[in-house]
């Protein structure tokens, strides 16, 4: 069936009133459904959301994320907490840093790039996990 004829059968159902269409043509076999978004849901639905509802279990509040001062990837890359595998981590939540000083490294196309911190303060929380990729714009650490 060439695409023609499919368009005119697509148009012959949006303008009428019939709802589905179906044609067999030799091997070929078209079946077009028209949805309305007035279309009532079916009596299944309808008996499901009559019974009441059960109340919602309470859930806990979690307590809030930390908050500060975020210190965001200023590329695409890899990032690592350490300068070699086998290194310490630059910076733990919970150390003070100071301004320019180095807190992890993006590895972006072969190339190490120490990240510093643009603020200084305690790291709150580290939101990168080592090894992780990162986006551009990415916040990485949070610094109070």
């Amino acid at each position: 069936m060439d695409l023609r004829k499919l368009k005119t059968l697509i148009d012959l159902v949006a303008e009428s009133g019939i709802a589905e269409l179906e044609i067999t043509e030799g091997e070929d076999k078209v079946r077009i459904v028209k949805f309305s978004q007035t279309t009532a849901p079916a009596p299944v639905m309808q008996q499901a959301y009559a019974q009441p509802l059960a109340p919602a279990p309470e859930v806990p509040v979690a307590p809030a994320a930390p908050e500060g001062h975020a210190v965001k990837s200023p590329m695409v890359g890899t990032f690592y907490r350490a300068s070699s595998p086998g290194a310490s981590p630059f910076v733990e939540v919970g150390q003070a840093v100071k301004e320019g000083e180095p807190i992890c490294i993006i590895e972006a196309m072969k190339l190490l790039n120490e990240i510093e911190a643009d603020k200084s303060g305690v790291i709150k929380a580290i939101l990168v996990e080592n090894g992780e990729p990162v986006e551009y714009g990415q916040p990485l650490f949070l610094i109070g």
